[in-house]
């Protein structure tokens, strides 16, 4: 099975995508991994696409990630669309929760890349990721409920889990 994981910034598409893989006992791919550099710089999208392509070719996976720029590859190969949709203030409160933990922890986010959240970073930055999941939550749920009646799309299964309850039944009628 071949599934992209979706959702705005603090969702829980992560912590899905890895529980997924596992339970399917198939590669998690991150596409935060794939892009993040050391300094927080971007990976070029013809490098990034020619990753992703490569780790795509797989039988089966659970990829997280939007990256809605490279959708048409991601959805050339996957089976199934999972969107991770909580309402706004649970997702703004796990997006602080997880950003301050990673402040506090200094965690470094991708290995070998050397970026970390810092209290400046999650409070005081334009590239907040508080700030991006407050300024993406709205157009992301207009981007992926338009993509789920794209008759482009038709051939994917779309499934969209609004609480943390139907995230366990989902998990639960995979096995």
């Amino acid at each position: 099975m071949r599934i992209n994981v979706i959702g705005t910034s603090g969702s829980g598409k992560s912590t899905l995508a890895k529980r997924l893989a596992s339970q399917l006992n198939v590669p998690y791919i991150e596409m935060d991994l794939l892009y993040w550099r050391p300094n927080w710089q971007g990976t070029p999208d013809e490098e990034l696409y020619s990753r992703l392509e490569k780790l795509l070719e797989q039988p089966g996976w659970v990829l997280d990630g939007n990256y809605n720029r490279s959708r048409d590859i991601k959805w050339r190969h996957v089976d199934l669309v999972v969107w991770v949709d909580f309402g706004f203030w649970r997702t703004l409160r796990q997006v602080t929760l997880r950003a301050i933990t990673r402040a506090r922890s200094k965690q470094e986010l991708w290995p070998g890349t050397g970026n970390r959240e810092s209290l400046r970073r999650v409070f005081l930055s334009r590239e907040s990721i508080i700030l991006w999941s407050l300024k993406t939550w709205r157009k992301n749920r207009e981007r992926y409920a338009r993509d789920m009646a794209d008759p482009r799309y038709q051939h994917l299964r779309f499934v969209r889990l609004t609480t943390p309850q139907q995230v366990d039944e989902f998990l639960v009628s995979l096995t």
